[in-house]
């Protein structure tokens, strides 16, 4: 039996627990689950920190440090070697949350930036705005921040009183905590799976990182799922893969059969963790990139479905430069796959992953893609269009109709540019559906029931200003321009959002439904037509040339005869 485990109770203030987060004096363990909380998870952690609502205790293994770059949410930082460090056995998402949001760099990233609002004492986002009672957490958690804010806007020290108090409550929060000491790291894992047990359930990514971890390294930061999906996303502005999608990368490369038993994935004594973890990384990216330039497919958010690109890795980790023909035939499959849905196979996306991924066969490029076109089959009898009458931004109907959308180049009715690749990721940020850069073109109060849910009421915006909704309706208004210029710039806008002029003229002078039935058209041609391009139903699936092999009817051509 192992020796007892050293426990004591302790408490930290909030400022200590930042302080030592920042210095690196606080770790995290290679078998943690990686972050997962929402902003609006910190915001409500930070709202019960200033109540004094309870938030919790942490547990925190006391034990030496390698000196080793960190990286702690948006933080990165190069941490000493130490004698003792605390390591974060639970706790680990409150702890980088108050980390990340008070640190005046990482308070900057989207998943990290909160603000109170004074005149409305309560925490907000941070918003372009010029109000100075709107004090990002980094200034108000800072006490020499705080009086510089109040010394360059003394039109609010009226508030001086309610933030000091504010300030004082987030540095002096008592967080309880239990410290526990013991060398053997399996005991940590034990507690850690106990815990996590009697709580929420782990994911299978999850189980399987914890049991394939390895041990700590001060060589650097180990690959993990967590970094591979950031990686991803850094290199292709794709939007963060979930840890789950990632899992099913690294298990499909190696096999098609995703669901198999992975508590022994890497004991058979070939290919090790890291190796494989590499492997898919450098295959998703392929992935991605053929999404992004061959399929037309910008961003995760648009993905009709994620099964698809667990595929794609599949094939592009066996073969990672196609040729050119099996590369149009792959986007073909794509987007025939992607029509006809995961329905036409028993198991539905779990089964349709086995099945597409069997007929990926490392060595054998051509027949490979061969074999995915036979297993989605001919074109189905009922053409696969989606209902655009029913909109929704999560559902791969949806985001068929977001992909026709991106292709027509949709303008920025403010500049007339077409918006970019990084814009949508921006404007997508944390995000994992497109909701955020829809807009309603008419109030739903103003339509009837089976127009409002329309995608004809619908704008693809992918803009951060705060002018959405005037940005909306300026597709649809009179042409107030005095120049022929300008007035160009207008309906090409207009054009690369689908409002014709009949449709414009129809919404100016407030005949809703008729706007919504003449555009919903147009957006019904536009996905088809978008769909009969890429999925080229009736094409021959031919092979490169060079898989056509031409035999000499009289023999081998050996003796030299024509």
């Amino acid at each position: 039996m192992q020796g007892d485990v050293s426990r004591s109770a302790s408490t930290f203030e909030v400022k200590d627990l930042v302080e030592m987060a920042w210095q690196g004096k606080i770790r995290v363990p290679h078998f943690q689950r990686s972050f997962r909380w929402k902003l609006a998870d910190a915001e409500k952690l930070f709202d019960s920190i200033v109540r004094n609502y309870p938030i919790g205790s942490l547990l925190l293994w006391a034990r030496p440090a390698p000196a080793a770059e960190l990286h702690l949410g948006a933080l990165r930082l190069d941490a000493p070697e130490l004698p003792e460090a605390l390591w974060v056995v639970d706790g680990q998402q409150r702890i980088t949350s108050m980390a990340n949001v008070l640190n005046p760099e990482a308070g900057n990233d989207p998943r990290f930036a909160l603000a109170y609002d004074l005149s409305a004492d309560k925490f907000v986002r941070p918003r372009e705005t010029a109000d100075p009672t709107v004090l990002p957490l980094p200034v108000l958690y800072d006490p020499q921040k705080l009086m510089k804010w109040f010394w360059d806007h003394p039109e609010i020290k009226d508030h001086f009183d309610r933030a000091s108090a504010i300030t004082d409550k987030i540095r002096t929060y008592a967080v309880p905590a239990y410290l526990v000491k013991h060398s053997d790291e399996r005991v940590l894992r034990d507690i850690f799976d106990r815990m996590n047990n009697y709580g929420k359930r782990l994911t299978k990514a999850e189980v399987f990182s914890a049991l394939n971890a390895g041990e700590e390294s001060a060589a650097g930061e180990k690959l993990d799922f967590a970094l591979i999906a950031s990686h991803v996303d850094e290199d292709r502005q794709f939007g963060e893969l979930d840890e789950g999608t990632v899992l099913q990368a690294v298990l499909a490369r190696r096999d098609p059969d995703i669901q198999r038993e992975v508590r022994v994935e890497f004991t058979d004594g070939g290919e090790d963790r890291d190796t494989a973890y590499r492997a898919a990384e450098n295959a998703l990216l392929r992935a991605v990139s053929f999404l992004q330039l061959e399929a037309q497919v910008p961003h995760l958010a648009l993905l009709p479905y994620r099964y698809l690109l667990i595929v794609l890795a599949r094939f592009f980790a066996h073969h990672p430069e196609p040729e050119a023909q099996n590369v149009k035939l792959l986007r073909r499959w794509f987007w025939r796959a992607a029509a006809v849905g995961p329905g036409i196979f028993p198991g539905g996306t779990t089964g349709a992953t086995r099945i597409y991924g069997q007929k990926i066969v490392p060595g054998q490029e051509s027949s490979s893609v061969q074999a995915l076109l036979d297993a989605v089959g001919p074109e189905p009898a009922d053409s696969p269009v989606p209902d655009v009458r029913k909109f929704r931004a999560n559902s791969a109907a949806g985001k068929i109709v977001l992909c026709s959308w991106w292709a027509l180049e949709p303008r920025d009715p403010i500049t007339g540019e077409p918006f970019s690749s990084a814009e949508l990721a921006e404007s997508l940020t944390g995000q994992w559906t497109a909701s955020d850069a829809i807009h309603k073109i008419v109030t739903t109060d103003r339509l009837d029931a089976d127009r409002r849910n329309s995608a004809a009421n619908r704008l693809f915006l992918p803009v951060l200003r705060q002018d959405v909704a005037e940005t909306s309706a300026s597709l649809a208004v009179e042409l107030t321009a005095v120049s022929e210029e300008q007035q160009d710039q207008v309906c090409r806008s207009r054009r690369s959002h689908l409002v014709s002029p009949e449709a414009a003229e129809l919404l100016r002078s407030g005949r809703l439904h008729e706007f919504i039935d003449v555009r919903q058209q147009l957006v019904y041609d536009t996905v088809w037509s978008f769909l009969r391009q890429r999925c080229e139903w009736g094409f021959e699936d031919t092979p490169p040339l060079s898989e056509l092999v031409i035999e000499d009817e009289d023999g081998d051509g050996d003796d030299g005869s024509y």
